[in-house]
């Protein structure tokens, strides 16, 4: 069975450079092939696996080991890491953006929409993480307690657990496609000629805080959703 670009990054996150050097969404379109994705961007199928082979083999990088945790620990890193993050952020790249407009607004007026989809960014993920925080998460720690326990589990209110993860891969699908937006409108965050520090330190505010999104839906899409997907079943067949 040929591996999803998502499931290469699974095994080993230090993969996930590459493919952010080639511009290539291994998150929210994460179920694509290494060959779909060499021939969509025109990439030399042999050189892209080289790649991805020599940072395996280097033994550098942070390799967490995401896979093999249990869902409840994946689920309390995810809220403790990557959506705190995005609330403190959040409020701090408001304030700098707001500044950018004031002051450099006028000969750049890509600003005002790099601040207005932001924002709208900012507002989306906050309802996105209160729903996995309130609805989705609870039942997938339920999941695996009754596991765990060897108890039965009775049938949520949204059916299955498909439901929900298919809802919050729609929204990680849209921040995707809004960051992919923002880069581009700030040349890949590069500050142009006459930017001062508070636009230099934006632009890498703005860069870092894509990088934790990226690797926010990653854990969430090709990691947490399918084992608990697949726990659902194991403890469907138990009934």
């Amino acid at each position: 069975m040929t591996k999803t670009i998502g499931e290469i990054v699974a095994k080993d996150y230090r993969t996930a450079q590459v493919f952010k050097n080639h511009s290539i969404d291994f998150c929210c379109k994460g179920n694509r092939s290494l060959e779909e994705v060499a021939k969509k961007n025109n990439l030399n199928l042999d050189l892209l696996s080289a790649e991805l082979n020599e940072v395996q083999e280097e033994g550098k990088g942070d390799r967490l080991g995401y896979q093999s945790w249990p869902l409840d620990l994946l689920i309390d890193y995810i809220e403790k890491k990557h959506h705190r993050y995005v609330e403190k952020q959040s409020t701090v790249l408001r304030q700098y953006l707001d500044k950018l407009c004031r002051v450099h607004g006028q000969k750049h007026p890509e600003l005002y929409e790099i601040k207005d989809l932001f924002t709208t960014s900012a507002g989306e993920l906050a309802m996105h993480m209160k729903k996995e925080e309130l609805v989705l998460f609870p039942f997938i720690r339920k999941m695996a307690a009754a596991k765990q326990s060897g108890k039965t589990l009775g049938t949520p209110h949204f059916g299955t657990v498909s439901n929900p993860i298919e809802a919050m891969m729609h929204d990680h699908d849209h921040e995707g496609e809004r960051f992919r937006t923002i880069a581009a409108l700030s040349n890949n965050y590069t500050p142009p000629e006459d930017a001062c520090t508070t636009y230099k330190v934006a632009y890498a505010l703005l860069q870092e805080f894509e990088d934790d999104l990226h690797q926010h839906i990653h854990l969430e899409n090709n990691i947490l959703f399918p084992k608990a997907s697949e726990l659902e079943s194991q403890l469907s067949a138990l009934v």
